[in-house]
């Protein structure tokens, strides 16, 4: 595995942690992008194993607010209030937003030297890769978008009994971190798949590496303020795969037919019994999308 390096300050100071998989020289760059509150951890090193087999040099980063990336600074926001008032679909002011996100993994590539990647993002993770592909384009070889949504208030919507969890105070402690981190997996997770023992070890892995649970909330208002890509996508010329999960309780299916509706010529995968999660069953299907559209790109993948 290569040195695991930090990008230069942006101009707002923000530096972001990455590491790298397989052969730069040779291999094929490929972005994976990682959803709410979690560090770059929760893309599994058999997955990444998976993807360097197929001839990827795989990328992967902490998002500003968490793991080993810098944290903002936002002083006494008043999150929960301006949270409800997103969701409401009235705008609100944010410390930050998806662009700012998306901007982060550019610096990645920049750092590398990549003029472009294959980018795949997932739930959040997902919206970020889209709006990478929005503003800068040309940076963005093929996308995949897992488990996400357009921002559009109609469609991803989370079931009524998970939404709250997103909502409550942020773990103080390592203990609460592993009690949370399980309940939610359990509560989002792909039926009858999570391996809760798992789940507490990574939990507490990432809690070790750097324990910053305020920065879900900062994620989660950045993604509520940057409203509706809906109209964007449709302008996209990005070859582009949307996988999602039949029974997604967090991000409603109905986010990922909208993503696929919206982007022309976007494939659309369905997994039956996949909820918010990437369980092993499910990575061999992963991959094969991930092949597929980069082939669409003009990339030869290995067999």
């Amino acid at each position: 595995m290569a040195p695991m390096p930090m990008t230069p300050p942006s101009a707002d100071g923000v530096e972001i942690w990455y590491t790298t998989d397989g052969d730069q020289t040779s291999g094929e760059p490929l972005q994976l992008v990682m959803g709410l509150g979690a560090q770059h951890l929760l893309w599994d090193d058999g997955l990444v194993e998976l993807l360097v087999e197929r001839g990827f040099f795989v990328i992967r980063h902490d998002n500003r607010d968490v793991g080993l990336s810098s944290k903002a600074a936002v002083g006494d926001l008043p999150l929960l209030d301006r949270l409800l008032t997103a969701m409401g679909g009235e705008a609100v002011e944010a410390p930050y937003y998806l662009r700012d996100m998306a901007a982060d993994a550019v610096a990645v590539l920049d750092d590398l030297g990549l003029d472009s990647a294959h980018v795949v993002g997932a739930s959040m993770g997902g919206m970020i890769g889209q709006t990478m592909a929005i503003e800068q384009p040309e940076r963005v070889r093929s996308l995949t978008s897992i488990m996400s949504t357009t921002g559009a208030l109609d469609v991803g919507q989370p079931e009524a009994a998970v939404l709250p969890m997103l909502l409550l105070t942020p773990p103080q402690t390592r203990d609460e971190a592993l009690v949370r981190g399980a309940t939610i997996s359990m509560a989002i997770g792909s039926p009858g798949l999570v391996d809760e023992a798992l789940v507490r070890e990574r939990t507490g892995r990432a809690w070790d590496r750097c324990a910053y649970p305020e920065g879900t909330g900062h994620q989660l208002l950045a993604i509520v303020a940057s409203g509706d890509r809906t109209p964007a996508l449709t302008q996209l010329d990005v070859p582009t795969s949307v996988i999602h999960g039949d029974v997604d309780p967090l991000v409603a299916v109905s986010g990922g037919r909208a993503t696929a509706e919206a982007i022309p010529g976007a494939a659309l995968r369905i997994i039956e019994g996949m909820g918010h999660d990437l369980p092993p069953v499910f990575w061999p299907i992963l991959v094969e999308e991930v092949c597929a559209v980069a082939e669409r790109a003009g990339t030869p993948v290995a067999g």
